[in-house]
């Protein structure tokens, strides 16, 4: 974890090995730094436990989170064609929702989004950018809406009977990992979708 001023205020970098608890620790003896606007940035596989933990310090101090600068996976897809369409640029906010999505949530972002709880059965979040959820995704989630095809969706798990990517589908079979969540004892794994030559791979973070 690294923070560093700018003249909009504070830039707080939370990397791959830092930890909720390890985030809490190193701000604890920062908190008249935190009184402020704090820009979130993620670095790689970052846990979502640090970035749960670096905002619950930031409104602790009288801070205000500004922006959450989500991970974002390149790539490589062939050159479009001169008469193809190309996507409008994504705008630079993140949406942050602070609560779980329930049935019958159905919400359209411009950019990206961080949902800091579970997307339930029934819901429905679709994103310019990538959806990032801190916990369970098993409703129906849209990355990339509008053409933007090196968006992510990232959750802890991905249980959803469909995700979309761009204009790539995936639909889980019966049985599959996606239609049925893990029952376990211990922390569900974090996996990441995203869209390689036209198809929607999922990977578990390790």
């Amino acid at each position: 974890m690294k923070l560093r001023g700018t003249l909009g205020g504070l830039n707080l970098l939370i990397e791959p090995g830092d930890t909720g608890s390890s985030v809490q620790d190193a701000l604890s003896v920062r908190t008249e730094l935190l009184a402020s606007a704090v820009t979130i940035e993620l670095q790689g596989d970052a846990d979502p436990e640090a970035v749960e933990a670096a905002l619950h310090a930031i409104r602790a101090a009288g801070g205000t989170p500004g922006r959450v600068r989500a991970p974002r996976v390149s790539v490589p897809t062939p050159a479009p064609a001169d008469s193809a369409p190309r996507p409008a640029p994504l705008p630079a906010r993140t949406e942050i929702l602070t609560h779980t999505l329930r049935a019958g949530y159905h919400r359209e972002f411009p950019g990206s989004v961080i949902v800091l709880g579970d997307v339930n059965p029934g819901a429905e979040i679709l994103a310019g950018g990538d959806v990032i959820v801190v916990g369970a995704l098993r409703g129906v989630a849209h990355a990339g809406l509008g053409g933007h095809a090196d968006a992510i969706v990232w959750a802890r798990p991905i249980a959803s009977t469909q995700i979309r990517i761009g204009d790539a589908v995936a639909r889980a079979p019966e049985g599959s990992s996606l239609s049925n969540m893990r029952h376990r004892e211990d922390q569900p794994l974090a996996e990441i979708a995203r869209l390689q030559d036209g198809v929607i791979h999922i990977d578990v973070q390790k």
